[in-house]
């Protein structure tokens, strides 16, 4: 799941990107274009409200590629991402508007 909270003052959007906390893939981190594709930058973390999420901050009015990456190298989507592309991979990455 994604949620998006402008930031007050900026032309930044915060995007949360949201797993449950008993998702069988955590510990993960969420990676894209925003991060130069680095596991690990932006880790999922434990919520006292039950989810797993990793906070990104991103400019408004673009689209950004992302996947979701497990500790043991594994690579999944985001059922409810804003959309899907195939990438150079011969897999489909999760796109995200902001």
């Amino acid at each position: 799941m994604l949620n998006r909270r402008k930031v007050r003052g900026s032309s930044g959007i915060k995007v949360s990107f949201v797993l449950d906390v008993d998702d069988p893939r955590l510990p993960a981190s969420v990676v894209g274009e925003f991060n130069a594709w680095s596991p690990g930058a932006d880790r999922f973390v434990r919520r006292s409200n039950g989810t797993a999420s990793a906070v990104v901050l991103l400019h408004q009015g673009h689209t950004y590629r992302f996947r979701y990456r497990s500790d043991d190298g594994e690579w999944f989507n985001d059922q409810e991402a804003d959309g899907y592309e195939p990438n150079s991979h011969g897999t489909v990455d999760c796109l995200v508007v902001t």
